[in-house]
């Protein structure tokens, strides 16, 4: 199909001539078209000529550019038949044309025509038959009001009308109504916020409010279904029991009749469901038409005068004085009260989502959903009033059906009760007596009774029954299969699979037909209707708290084309239908609800890989927003520290190790953010990214994961300081790993590296380093390598090329971290070792939160936490019982403590002589220099020591060396060494003799070594404000 186009005819330096080409307009008046296929980009030869294409001018040079028009082709998720998919250019295609790849999707345009009548493809599989897809008519409206028009109608409503009286069922109705109306505009609300497929009530659901209450409310709704085909069914063969009373047929007992007639009749109606939904939907049509001809039947009998017999039954034709009586309640029996007869009649409105289940039947369920469900409860609404109204107004509550029971001169009006004995008739034997077979209040079939030809209600009741019953056949399986697709639950899978062109649930039918004949033995229809009442008003709940859900989480995806709803009545309607449940049957209620919350508990645990835009991310996100807005307005208190870290992790599998330690004390009690900075020549894709972030999620560490690019350490880190976090969840706590290569490192690296730890405590954060005796990096490079025999040719061309443009390494080579079960110090389970905690220098107790932290978790709870402070030998026990007393002000669960006089004691010689040999290769030598290129030296190397350094730290350096000596003798077979991260003043210290000291505290050591240091503000308190 051709589209307007401009085409360059002359250029003459800025100025350009344009033609208007032009095609053959789309036909609109063709219904049902496809859209229009995409205008395509030129092919790569067209792009060179960049003096037309650069032109900003307006019409654009369409030919000579990559970009492409907007298309609806670009955002459907397939393609309209007979036609390839196609995406639009990406960002790399678009701004780097020369280098990157192609536009694979946009031939050249008149090349395509020409192709496309002779390029065919002999062997291409001839395409699929079209699935049988129903407007809104056929597919929603008639459908619904077939279900809402059940067995209740016909073989119910009369007998309610006697129990509750018109005024009350009139409630009833008008209650039901409501609920059914508010749910349906909640539907047809989520129906048309983006495109339906199959599944019904259990998609629309699971996609609004997520897989946790859609997967449970799948089963419910399911299995609700099954029970429904059941309840009409047995309303069918209740008719058929009567009739076979009538002319004395009885097969064996009423009871068994019924079952034998229910078996039968479901087995026919699953032959014709495996039909296929077209034959389905042709003998809805016919129960329709049907049922219409009965309602005419019943409203013409209702202006007849009343016959002899009929009147011996209770019909009197309208009469205002039976209106009046039977405007009140007369309440009898056990189910004899208001939410009694409500539990019976409601499964009569639910017929409303039988056109919504077959979403993916449906041509248009956006239109279909809304127009036909709302129409179909309108109408219904009307008829169940009308025939309420009507049949309270003819027929008295009580009759005996006896012709002998007129008024005469043996039959006098003497102790005569009851409308009856005004038109000539005496029912106060059977009335006292209760044993009256007819009337509203003991016959079932006074519809029938009052119609102008019988059988034709009876034929209604039929096309009722079975019209409802066929409905919930066909919706129950393909509801369960849209469940069993989605595999949110094991084992049921297996009903999954679709046969034909309609994908029809087989399998599921053959469930539905063996758990409809388990509630047909039951045979009885007062028992089986309030069973599914419960699960029907939960399914509406959940229909109506997903619209309210998506609306207050104002998510800029819900955009729901059908605007006449209301958060507010949803929510009314959600309330409503939860309070109902109660009411009606409370201890089925709970099972509804418990079974709600098992399944949403499984599913919650073992998280599906699925990803639906629920309402519930929206509203996840909208409470963390909220949140953490207001926690800016919140003063930070000592009380409420929580160590925020800032892991400097890079690739985190890379480094699994320091992200177990940290997230050992920060999971579930304050943030941490692994940080990865990426050299400016790595180009880290948004792909890489979420690989990490699973490799996060699959370990359970609850973590952020962030990403920066920059030259080096330093400036990545010092960014990733600024820059991460939100208003008060901002890092307050940067760790690092041991710089283990530090000795053969660059300069510049281990310059930035101290610089990086400056850095943290100039941003006012505390500083944590964590040393594991075989390092913490533990990824590995490997080489990949592919067979050529088993390789693409056009491929092979095309890494060849990627490999020379990245270079060698870079395409054959790939690092891998550690595999996300990996098992590492900090997850194995430490039993009863020590924590020993060097307390050496006061940094505001961040030293001792850390090893707090991490004894509550699991793992570390058996392990005894040692305290270690310095002290003089002639205050030892005094300091002892000083510090004793600040743990137990801090109600840490310390209370060993050990003070360590001999700290200051001069180390062996041996010990020194390795300090000095460490510093040794970093050393200036300035005695071998004159000063002028002693101090040159100096300012271009500033990580060298000096003699004059080596001085002034003499007794630092002394000190961290007995501490190791001591670190030796004590702590050789903790879990974890935790000690205070020296600090020195900014610029004084040279980088390598700063390394120096960390190195010789912590070398040799078995257990992993943490160096923290607070940033000398409370970070604990044992005041209560």
């Amino acid at each position: 199909m051709d589209f307007p186009a401009y085409r360059t005819v002359l250029a003459l330096g800025r100025f350009k001539v344009r033609k208007l080409q032009t095609g053959p307009a789309l036909d609109k008046g063709k219904e049902g078209a496809s859209p229009p296929p995409c205008p395509l980009a030129p092919s790569r030869e067209g792009s060179g000529q960049a003096d037309e294409a650069g032109s900003l001018s307006a019409p654009p040079d369409y030919a000579t550019t990559m970009d492409v028009s907007p298309c609806y082709e670009f955002y459907a998720q397939s393609a309209p038949p007979g036609r390839a998919r196609k995406s639009r250019p990406s960002l790399e295609v678009l701004r780097n044309v020369e280098d990157g790849p192609g536009f694979p999707d946009t031939p050249d345009p008149g090349e395509s025509r020409a192709k496309e009548g002779d390029e065919e493809d002999p062997d291409a599989a001839s395409p699929e038959a079209e699935p049988v897809r129903f407007g809104w008519v056929t597919g929603v409206m008639i459908r619904c009001m077939l279900n809402i028009w059940g067995v209740i109608l016909y073989l119910r409503l009369p007998w309610i009308t006697a129990q509750a009286g018109i005024g009350l069922t009139w409630l009833i109705i008008l209650m039901s109504a409501v609920v059914t109306t508010i749910t349906g505009l909640s539907i047809s609300a989520i129906s048309t916020n983006g495109k339906v497929k199959a599944g019904g009530t259990y998609f629309l659901i699971s996609r609004s409010l997520g897989p946790e209450l859609g997967g449970s409310i799948g089963l419910l709704f399911s299995f609700a279904n099954a029970v429904a085909v059941a309840m009409h069914v047995v309303g069918f063969a209740e008719t058929v029991r009567d009739l076979l009373l009538e002319f004395d047929a009885v097969m064996t007992d009423p009871v068994n009749d019924i079952r034998i007639v229910g078996v039968i009749t479901v087995t026919v109606l699953l032959g014709i469901a495996l039909a296929g939904m077209e034959w389905e939907a042709k003998a809805q049509v016919v129960f329709f038409f049907v049922i219409m001809i009965s309602f005419i039947n019943y409203f013409v009998g209702t202006l007849i005068p009343a016959t002899e017999e009929k009147m011996s039954k209770g019909y009197f034709s309208y009469r205002g004085d039976i209106f009046l009586e039977n405007i009140g309640p007369e309440w009898r029996g056990e189910s004899g009260n208001f939410f009694g007869m409500f539990s019976i009649f409601f499964p009569s409105a639910t017929g409303i989502l039988a056109g919504a289940n077959i979403s993916g039947d449906l041509k248009d369920p956006a239109v279909a959903i809304p127009k036909g469900t709302l129409l179909a409860i309108f109408w219904t609404t009307l008829s169940y009033l009308a025939i309420s109204a009507t049949i309270g107004s003819c027929v008295v509550r009580d009759a005996s059906g006896s012709l002998n029971d007129t008024l005469g001169p043996t039959n006098t009006t003497d102790g005569c009760l009851g409308l009856g004995c005004g038109y000539g008739w005496n029912f106060t034997k059977c009335a006292k007596a209760g044993t009256c077979e007819y009337g509203l209040a003991n016959n079932y079939q006074t519809m029938s009774m009052v119609s102008g030809f019988g059988p034709l209600i009876t034929a209604g009741i039929f096309a009722a029954t079975l019209s409802s019953a066929l409905a919930c056949l066909v919706s129950a399986p393909k509801v369960f299969q849209c469940l069993c697709q989605d595999k949110l639950y094991p084992i049921i899978g297996f009903f999954a699979k679709g046969y034909g062109k309609n994908n029809e649930p087989l399998r599921g039918y053959m469930l539905t037909f063996v758990l409809a004949i388990a509630f047909i033995l039951i045979a009885e229809l007062n028992t089986i209707a309030p069973i599914i009442s419960n699960f029907f008003l939960c399914s509406y709940a959940l229909i109506n708290f997903s619209c309210f859900h998506a609306t207050i989480t104002n998510s800029p995806g819900w955009r729901p084309s059908f605007r006449y709803f209301s958060k507010w009545s949803a929510l009314f309607g959600a309330v409503v239908s939860v309070v109902i449940m109660f009411l009606l049957t409370w201890w089925a209620a709970l099972i509804v609800v418990g079974i709600i919350l098992v399944s949403l508990a499984y599913v919650s645990y073992k998280k599906p890989d699925v990803n639906w835009g629920s309402s519930v991310q929206a509203g996840t996100y909208s409470m963390a927003l909220s949140y953490s807005v207001s926690l800016t307005q919140v003063e930070e208190h000592v009380k409420n520290f929580r160590p925020q870290c800032l892991v400097l992790t890079g690739p985190p599998s890379f480094r699994p190790a320091l992200v177990d330690f940290v997230s050992a004390f920060t999971k579930g009690v304050s943030l941490m953010i692994c940080g990865n900075v990426a050299g400016l020549q790595d180009t880290p894709g948004d792909s890489d990214s979420e690989e990490h972030v699973e490799w996060l999620n699959r370990r359970k560490v609850r973590s952020f994961y962030t990403l920066i690019t920059a030259p080096d350490l330093r400036s990545g880190a010092r960014s990733l300081m600024q820059v991460s976090g939100l208003g008060r969840l901002k890092p307050n706590t940067i760790v690092l790993g041991y710089k283990q290569n530090w000795q053969t490192d660059s300069p510049q690296n281990l310059e930035n590296y101290v610089a990086t730890i400056h850095d943290a405590f100039d941003g006012r954060a505390g500083v944590c380093v964590l040393r594991m005796k075989d390092g913490l990096d533990v990824s590995r490079t490997v080489r990949a390598y592919v067979n050529p025999a088993f390789e693409d040719p056009e491929a092979a061309l095309q890494r060849e090329k990627l490999r020379q443009e990245l270079g060698n390494a870079g395409s054959s080579t790939k690092a891998l971290g550690a595999d996300e079960l990996t098992e590492t110090h900090f997850q194995a389970q430490q039993k009863k070792r020590c924590v020993d905690v060097y307390w050496l220098f006061d940094d505001g107790g961040l030293t001792l939160l850390v090893p707090y932290l991490l004894s509550r978790r699991k793992r570390w709870s058996r392990c005894r936490v040692r305290v270690f402070v310095s002290g003089h030998l002639g205050s030892a026990e005094q300091q002892r019982q000083e510090i004793q007393l600040l743990l137990s002000k801090f109600r840490l669960g310390f209370s060993e403590v050990l003070v360590l006089p001999h700290a200051a004691w001069q180390p062996e010689e041996s010990s020194l002589k390795e300090f000095e040999d460490l510093v040794a290769p970093f050393r200036l030598n300035e005695g071998q220099r004159s000063p002028e290129a002693t101090e040159a030296l100096q300012r271009e190397t500033p990580w060298k020591v000096s003699d004059e350094d080596l001085r002034v730290y003499r007794k630092k350096s002394e000190q961290q060396v007995r501490l190791h000596e001591i670190l030796q003798e004590n702590s050789r077979n903790a879990a974890l060494i935790v000690m205070s991260l020296p600090v020195v003043r900014k610029g004084a210290c040279p980088s390598a003799l700063y390394m120096a000291w960390l190195e010789t505290l912590s070398h040799d050591l078995r257990p992993p070594v943490a160096f923290i240091r607070g940033n000398q503000q409370d970070a604990l308190t044992f005041y209560c404000q």
